[in-house]
């Protein structure tokens, strides 16, 4: 298999979002899990063309340059964001606007397709984003539940 480097190719689809297009990406890691999974789900996303709120899906650049994607758990306005990954606890503060540059509008989850308004979707966007006090209890209940099957 040949090797993309990540860099470069997310800096690509950066630029065809800022050209108005709608572009695919295969999920690769884990903080987005347990709504995205690693190589097995894609994101859509498109420059941003509304405001944001929370429980969005964006992608942004962060200052050393990595790309992150990731859900807004609280908006200051419109001009910085409180992100958090959906795996995670901490959250990370202070993510200017200028930094967003994609909105994630549908994703192949588990080979269906989802959008903002799916059931599954809502529920991650509405309830568990309110839940990143818990998250490392419910996660660890819902590992010991697996182990016992």
């Amino acid at each position: 298999m040949p090797y993309v480097d990540t860099k470069e190719y997310v800096s690509m689809l950066k630029g065809l979002t800022e050209e108005g297009h709608l572009v695919s990406l295969l999920i690769s890691g884990w903080s987005m899990t347990p709504f995205l999974s690693h190589e097995r789900d894609t994101v859509y996303f498109k420059k941003p063309d509304r405001p944001l709120k929370v429980g969005d899906i964006v992608f942004y650049e962060r200052e050393n340059g990595r790309y992150v994607l990731h859900r807004i758990r609280k908006c200051h306005g419109q001009e910085t964001f409180d992100i958090v990954g959906d795996a995670q606890t901490l959250t990370e503060r202070g993510v200017r606007r200028d930094q967003i540059f994609g909105l994630v509008v549908r994703a192949e989850r588990k080979g269906r397709v989802l959008t903002p308004a799916s059931p599954v979707w809502l529920f991650y966007s509405v309830i568990w984003i309110r839940l990143v006090p818990l998250r490392h209890l419910l996660i660890r209940f819902a590992h010991i539940l697996k182990r016992k099957k």
